[in-house]
Protein backbone atom coordinates (compact mmCIF):
# COMPACT_ATOMS: atom_id res chain seq x y z
CA UNK A 1 0.00 0.00 0.00
CA UNK A 2 1.22 3.66 -0.28
CA UNK A 3 2.51 5.91 2.17
CA UNK A 4 0.64 8.87 0.45
CA UNK A 5 -2.91 8.75 -0.74
CA UNK A 6 -4.90 11.55 -1.46
CA UNK A 7 -8.83 12.66 -2.25
CA UNK A 8 -10.31 15.45 -3.86
CA UNK A 9 -14.06 16.61 -3.07
CA UNK A 10 -15.10 19.51 -5.35
CA UNK A 11 -17.11 21.11 -2.61
CA UNK A 12 -19.00 23.27 -5.78
CA UNK A 13 -20.46 20.49 -7.17
CA UNK A 14 -20.64 18.36 -3.92
CA UNK A 15 -19.05 15.57 -5.46
CA UNK A 16 -16.06 14.03 -6.21
CA UNK A 17 -13.07 15.44 -8.57
CA UNK A 18 -12.54 12.88 -11.13
CA UNK A 19 -9.39 13.21 -13.05
CA UNK A 20 -7.39 15.28 -11.85
CA UNK A 21 -4.01 15.14 -12.34
CA UNK A 22 -1.35 14.47 -8.96
CA UNK A 23 2.55 14.51 -8.62
CA UNK A 24 4.19 13.34 -5.48
CA UNK A 25 7.72 15.49 -5.43
CA UNK A 26 10.46 15.41 -3.29
CA UNK A 27 11.41 19.04 -1.24
CA UNK A 28 14.37 19.16 -4.31
CA UNK A 29 11.40 19.10 -6.33
CA UNK A 30 12.44 15.70 -7.90
CA UNK A 31 9.26 14.06 -9.05
CA UNK A 32 8.52 10.62 -7.08
CA UNK A 33 5.38 9.52 -8.64
CA UNK A 34 2.50 10.75 -9.90
CA UNK A 35 -1.38 9.54 -10.87
CA UNK A 36 -4.98 10.60 -11.77
CA UNK A 37 -8.08 10.89 -9.26
CA UNK A 38 -10.24 8.36 -9.92
CA UNK A 39 -14.31 8.00 -10.07
CA UNK A 40 -14.32 8.77 -6.46
CA UNK A 41 -11.94 11.31 -6.38
CA UNK A 42 -9.31 9.20 -4.95
CA UNK A 43 -5.78 7.96 -5.29
CA UNK A 44 -4.69 5.13 -3.14
CA UNK A 45 -1.23 4.13 -4.70
CA UNK A 46 0.52 7.11 -5.09
CA UNK A 47 4.05 7.17 -4.57
CA UNK A 48 6.17 4.37 -3.10
CA UNK A 49 5.33 1.76 0.21
CA UNK A 50 7.57 4.39 2.06
CA UNK A 51 8.92 7.63 2.29
CA UNK A 52 12.03 9.13 4.68
CA UNK A 53 11.10 11.59 7.22
CA UNK A 54 11.76 14.88 5.69
CA UNK A 55 9.47 17.44 3.22
CA UNK A 56 7.48 16.33 0.40
CA UNK A 57 4.84 17.98 -2.17
CA UNK A 58 1.55 17.02 -3.43
CA UNK A 59 0.79 19.67 -6.54
CA UNK A 60 -2.75 18.76 -7.98
CA UNK A 61 -3.63 20.21 -12.11
CA UNK A 62 -7.05 21.54 -11.14
CA UNK A 63 -6.60 24.26 -13.93
CA UNK A 64 -7.00 21.24 -16.19
CA UNK A 65 -10.23 19.83 -14.27
CA UNK A 66 -11.82 22.79 -14.24
CA UNK A 67 -11.34 23.52 -17.99
CA UNK A 68 -12.61 20.25 -18.66
CA UNK A 69 -15.76 20.92 -16.38
CA UNK A 70 -16.35 24.40 -18.08
CA UNK A 71 -15.98 26.09 -15.26
CA UNK A 72 -12.92 29.67 -14.49
CA UNK A 73 -10.67 29.28 -11.31
CA UNK A 74 -8.49 31.41 -9.56
CA UNK A 75 -6.45 28.27 -8.78
CA UNK A 76 -5.14 26.69 -11.51
CA UNK A 77 -2.29 24.67 -9.51
CA UNK A 78 -3.12 23.67 -5.72
CA UNK A 79 0.43 23.48 -4.24
CA UNK A 80 0.75 21.44 -0.62
CA UNK A 81 3.78 20.55 1.62
CA UNK A 82 4.03 18.41 4.40
CA UNK A 83 6.02 16.69 6.61
CA UNK A 84 6.24 13.25 6.85
CA UNK A 85 7.63 12.87 10.54
CA UNK A 86 7.04 9.05 10.72
CA UNK A 87 8.23 6.85 8.06
CA UNK A 88 5.92 3.94 9.26
CA UNK A 89 2.96 5.93 9.38
CA UNK A 90 0.70 6.13 6.54
CA UNK A 91 -0.43 9.83 5.24
CA UNK A 92 -3.43 10.88 3.45
CA UNK A 93 -3.74 14.30 2.30
CA UNK A 94 -6.89 15.17 1.18
CA UNK A 95 -8.28 18.57 -1.02
CA UNK A 96 -11.32 20.32 -0.72
CA UNK A 97 -11.87 22.93 -3.50
CA UNK A 98 -13.75 25.15 -5.61
CA UNK A 99 -13.11 27.23 -8.18
CA UNK A 100 -12.00 30.33 -5.58
CA UNK A 101 -10.63 28.58 -2.56
CA UNK A 102 -9.32 25.24 -1.33
CA UNK A 103 -8.59 23.22 1.93
CA UNK A 104 -6.81 20.82 3.10
CA UNK A 105 -6.16 19.03 6.75
CA UNK A 106 -4.22 15.55 7.53
CA UNK A 107 -6.26 12.69 7.07
CA UNK A 108 -6.57 9.33 8.24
Amino acid sequence: MSQITTHVLDAALGSPARGIGVVLTAADGAEIASGVTDEAGRISDLGPDRLEAGTYGLTFATGEYFAETGRATFYPVVSIDFAVADPDQHYHVPLLLSPYAYSTYRGN
